[in-house]
């Protein structure tokens, strides 16, 4: 016996109408406990696992560019002027990007 696998088989058939059935009669969250739940995600995103609140400043030293450093155009890395390919339209390209 020939089986037609384009046809859909009948539990899909069934379910498919049983689900859109039970999506019309499920009941959907009302909009305040979503907003609710999703404000109470906001407040735990600054805690530790452990609970606790960490508020520390990220102290960074910037070193300025050295007479003899270039930034790349194409990559923005600061580059020893050795690894100075050319310019073009006045913008410096490292061999790597030039390469």
């Amino acid at each position: 016996m020939a089986t037609d696998y384009d046809e859909l088989r009948t539990d899909v058939k069934e379910s498919q109408n049983d689900s859109l059935e039970a999506l019309k009669t499920a009941k959907a969250p009302d909009a305040k406990s979503v907003v609710l739940e999703l404000d109470e995600a906001d407040v735990l995103d600054g805690l530790t696992p452990g609970g606790e609140f960490i508020a520390e400043e990220l102290v960074v030293q910037v070193i300025p560019q050295a007479d003899d450093e270039f930034t790349c155009y194409s990559c923005f890395l600061v580059r020893h002027r050795s690894q100075k390919v050319g310019e073009k339209d006045g913008h410096g390209y490292c061999i790597e990007c030039e390469g």
